[in-house]
C-alpha cells in the first residue's frame, strides 16, 4: 500500500469517525441549579428545566387543613436544616390543596431562611417518568443543595410495574435515598393502587397475604401520611373570605356569602379548588385583576 492510498484511507476513516460522532446522543450540559429554586425533570432529555414563575398561592390562603399544614411545614423545616425528616404522602379529597400546600410550604421555608443559607430546591417529576427516578437521584445527590422531589397525582394502574422503581428509590437498594433528597407525593388514593388491583392480587396469588403486602408496602415508604378530607361550609366560606380580602375584591360580606354558596351548589360540592374558581369568576365580573 503506497502513501497516497494510505492517506486516502486515513481521510475516509476520519470522516467516518466524525459522522458517527454526530449520530451519537448529545450529552446534556449540567443544569445550573443556582438560576431558580424550582425545576421540572425532563426525563427524555435528562435535564432539569428551571421554572422562574411558579404557579402557587400564599400559605396563608390555604384554609381548612391547619393540622396537616403544620405537620408538613415542621417536617420540611427539619429537612431544610439538615435534620432527619420523612417522605410524605398527601392523600385524600380532590381540590383540597394537596399540591398547593407543597408548593406554598417550599416558598415559605425559603422566604424565612437566614442570610447565607442555601435555598431549598423543589423538583417536580411527572408520574409517567417515575422509571427515571434513579437517574434523577444520581444527579441530585452530588449537588450542594437539598431537594424536595415532588410528584403530583401519583397513582398506578393495572399491569404498571413502575411502582417498584419508586419503592427502590425511596428506601430500598444498597445505597437508599440520598441524604439531600426527600420525596413528597400527592394522590387521591391512600395506597396509590386501585383497590380492585389489590383484591385481584389476593385472589390469584399462591400466598394472598404476601401479594397484598407487595402492593401496600409502597405506601409504607412514606413516613408521613397526611389526609385531606372534604371541607365544611364554614371552611369553604373562610377560604372565600381569605381570597376576597387578599385580592381586594370589593363586595359586601352578605353578597359574597350568597354567591359563594350558590357557586358551590352548582358545582355539586365544596373544596379549595371550587373556592378558587369562584374567586376567579368573581374577580372577572368585578373587572379586578388578581395578584400574582
Amino acid at each position: 500500500m503506497n502513501d497516497k492510498t494510505l492517506e486516502t484511507l486515513t481521510d475516509k476513516l476520519d470522516r467516518l469517525i466524525e459522522a458517527v460522532g454526530r449520530l451519537a446522543p448529545h450529552r446534556p450540559e449540567p443544569t445550573d441549579l443556582t438560576v431558580a429554586d424550582c425545576f421540572v425533570w425532563s426525563a427524555e432529555q435528562g435535564i432539569l428545566e428551571p421554572i422562574h414563575r411558579v404557579n402557587r398561592v400564599d400559605i396563608g390562603l390555604i384554609r381548612g387543613v391547619d393540622r396537616v399544614r403544620d405537620i408538613l411545614s415542621d417536617n420540611t423545616e427539619r429537612f431544610a436544616a439538615g435534620l432527619p425528616a420523612n417522605n410524605v404522602l398527601l392523600w385524600g379529597a380532590r381540590g383540597m390543596g394537596k399540591s398547593s400546600l407543597v408548593k406554598a410550604v417550599h416558598a415559605s421555608i425559603n422566604a424565612s431562611r437566614k442570610d447565607g443559607d442555601a435555598p431549598l430546591k423543589l423538583v417536580e417529576i411527572h408520574r409517567e417518568d417515575i422509571d427515571s427516578l434513579p437517574r434523577l437521584m444520581t444527579q441530585l445527590k452530588a449537588a450542594p443543595f437539598r431537594f424536595i422531589l415532588f410528584c403530583d397525582d401519583l397513582s398506578f394502574d393495572h399491569d404498571d410495574t413502575s411502582y417498584k422503581s419508586l419503592k427502590a428509590a425511596l428506601e430500598g437498594g444498597v445505597e437508599g435515598r440520598p441524604a439531600n433528597v426527600i420525596f413528597y407525593a400527592t394522590s387521591n388514593r391512600r395506597h396509590l393502587l386501585p383497590r380492585d388491583m389489590i383484591d385481584n392480587e389476593r385472589s390469584t396469588a399462591i400466598n394472598p397475604g404476601e401479594a397484598v403486602e407487595e402492593k401496600v408496602s409502597l405506601s409504607d415508604r412514606f413516613g408521613l401520611w397526611l389526609g385531606f378530607h372534604k371541607c365544611s361550609q364554614d371552611d369553604y366560606l373562610d377560604m372565600i373570605d381569605a381570597y376576597a380580602t387578599y385580592h381586594g375584591l370589593d363586595i359586601s360580606p352578605e353578597q359574597l356569602r350568597a354567591e359563594a354558596l350558590e357557586w358551590a351548589t352548582t358545582r355539586g360540592g365544596r373544596s379549595g379548588r371550587v373556592a378558587w374558581q369562584f374567586t376567579q369568576d368573581l374577580a372577572g365580573r368585578l373587572g379586578k385583576p388578581l395578584k400574582d
